[in-house]
């Protein structure tokens, strides 16, 4: 999938965690479910940390853009040093080690331990990360060009601010889900979990697969490829993405939204 369609995914899948904590009676408050929503679709186009193409590689300038030459080399790295016989020979990282459930949990924890142990600074800075990302994927038109970059930046530095001082009021959220002293910010991890798999999970749908399961050996194969039958699969970028899947992730957002706040 593209940026666009992966952060929308994002969005949606964390709008609809949203909807059934409320069903199952620990509702979010509406900062959590924003700030959520935000770091989920941000977070659902790392994944493509591993591509010197990807929205990813421009977000921070310079900084991003060798930060994915250090993954791709990497990711290729580990691939070499852990295929098996069926793996095919390939000459890049991409779609590998960062495209699997160890990394997205990795992630996800590394995420909460910033949070718990680094303080406010530390959520300020996993907020403004995810919120660049969030921004370049959700409003990709708007963000085009080099010149752009510095207003993104800004925009997501003053709202990390806001949402931070935000989620701190009691009540509004920093203590969700995890309630015991010390373990303010530990959910913070959840969304960005959700949103390297659902990442993931959309670029199975595409025709090349995704090996999602690594490590786990799936017949001669340990990076198999997991995705539907080959005939319900699509092209990146494909009218399917654009016409259908997009419209549908917007939907499956607003219901999901909807239920979370007792709209319906």
């Amino acid at each position: 999938m593209m940026g666009p369609a992966h952060s929308l995914s994002g969005a949606a899948a964390w709008l609809g965690v949203g909807a059934a904590a409320a069903a199952a009676g620990h509702a979010m408050p509406w900062p959590v479910l924003l700030v959520g929503a935000l770091i989920c679709a941000g977070a659902a186009l790392a994944p493509d940390l591993d591509h010197k193409a990807a929205t990813i590689s421009r977000a921070f300038g310079p900084v991003s853009k060798w930060l994915c030459e250090v993954v791709d080399k990497l990711s290729y790295a580990v691939y070499k040093g852990t295929r098996k016989p069926g793996d095919p020979r390939r000459s890049g990282g991409h779609r590998t080690l960062t495209h699997t459930w160890l990394w997205a949990v990795l992630l996800g924890v590394g995420s909460s331990v910033a949070a718990i142990t680094g303080g406010r600074w530390a959520v300020l800075g996993i907020l403004f990360v995810h919120l660049v990302l969030a921004i370049e994927g959700l409003l990709w038109r708007a963000t085009r060009g080099s010149s752009a970059d510095v207003l993104v930046w800004l925009l997501a530095a003053t709202s990390a601010w806001i949402l931070a001082g935000t989620l701190d009021k009691p009540g509004n959220g920093s203590d969700w889900l995890f309630t015991a002293p010390g373990q303010e910010y530990l959910w913070l991890g959840l969304p960005v979990v959700l949103g390297a798999l659902v990442h993931d999970i959309g670029d199975a749908l595409t025709v090349s697969g995704c090996p999602i399961l690594w490590p786990i050996p799936v017949g001669r194969k340990r990076w198999y490829p997991i995705g539907p039958p080959k005939m319900l699969r699509f092209r990146a970028g494909s009218w399917v993405e654009l016409k259908v899947l997009m419209p549908v992730f917007i939907l499956l957002g607003g219901v999901g939204c909807a239920a979370a706040l007792n709209v319906f």
